[in-house]
């Protein structure tokens, strides 16, 4: 018998001590964790899907550039995007094509640009 109650008491003390309901969504919307306080804490939240590339060549008689982008995240023909350099806007590009691989070319429309530069989406 006293074996039995051990063995109940276990049981009693685990469900009583940690909060149950961890993973679930709280009345403001964000997920309640296990031992956090959710008043305390801010939600940062970073966009994942952005497209980052570098700038690889430069003709600026003819004002276009050659743009370096990781496999599988290539602009499309016709967009316009930014290009910075130590995190200061200094141009703006349009993608014309052609591609090969993971670069393609766009045009200069507004700025200048140098090799290493980096271009964003707007």
């Amino acid at each position: 018998m006293l074996c039995a109650a051990l063995v109940l008491s276990g049981c009693f003390a685990r469900r009583t001590t940690g909060p149950r309901d961890s993973g679930r969504v709280g009345s403001d919307g964000a997920f309640a964790s296990a031992g956090t306080n959710s008043g305390n804490q801010k939600l940062i939240v970073t966009p994942g899907s952005s497209l980052v590339g570098k700038v690889a060549f430069v003709n600026t008689s003819a004002r276009f550039v050659v743009l370096n982008f990781p496999i599988g995240h290539l602009p499309a023909m016709e967009q316009h995007l930014n290009v910075y350099r130590s995190d200061l806007k200094v141009g703006e590009v349009k993608v014309t094509g052609p591609q090969y691989d993971d670069n393609v070319v766009a045009d200069l429309l507004a700025g200048d640009s140098a090799i290493g530069d980096q271009v964003r989406d707007r």
